[in-house]
């Protein structure tokens, strides 16, 4: 199936990019529209399985998997090369270990995290969690946070106007905070929805 190509390249590309970070200022540069190009493949390819009516249970779990591991080794990335404080990415994965836990629970009773069979039952936690509003938001935010994060590794490396570095990092740790927020927000609904597939 074309669409999990797709989040198998994005997989590769996430490898491809951090271990190439930091040797060229302009390496980096480039690398940075990689991030870009990375997360631009997370909506291409639930759109391309739609447009080709190649959606199934294993495609969106498959996906759920692919952006879990791309989010994650982002934010354990940025955390090792000291951006962010290390507490941001054990929060996402402590967060993810609790939802995906849930979902595959749900999962094994024919539900799905997303789509018409979606284990969200109420319309607040679809509009949260579900619906293509909150994701795409959430994929912003997403977006902005690595590729800010990218870019001041970049910036860093080109030894430019040093005494911005400090106001720059800590603007990258805020933003990096508001998209964690974000992430336990849009977490909460999984909790709510997906309790009684454990207990059930």
């Amino acid at each position: 199936m074309i669409a999990n190509l797709i989040t198998l390249f994005r997989l590769i590309l996430v490898f491809v990019v951090i271990s190439l970070f930091g040797h060229h200022v302009y390496l980096d540069i480039l690398l940075v529209g990689l991030i870009g190009l990375i997360l631009f493949l997370d909506a291409v390819d639930g759109y391309v399985a739609r447009k080709l009516n190649q959606t199934s249970d294993f495609g969106a779990l498959f996906d759920i998997i692919g952006d879990r591991i791309v989010e994650c080794i982002f934010w354990v990335y940025f955390s090792v090369v000291g951006l962010i404080p290390f507490w941001i990415p054990v929060i996402v994965i402590a967060r993810g270990f609790f939802t995906d836990g849930l979902r595959s629970a749900a999962f094994a009773q024919g539900k799905t995290a997303f789509g018409e069979n979606t284990m969200m039952s109420s319309k607040w936690t679809r509009a949260l969690t579900s619906s293509r509003i909150s994701r795409g938001i959430y994929g912003i935010a997403k977006a902005v946070a690595f590729i800010y994060l990218g870019g001041l590794i970049a910036f860093k490396k080109s030894g430019i106007y040093p005494e911005l570095v400090v106001g720059l990092e800590l603007a990258g740790v805020i933003l990096s905070a508001v998209t964690v927020a974000m992430c336990l927000i849009r977490g909460l609904p999984v909790l709510v929805d997906g309790w009684k597939y454990v207990k059930g």
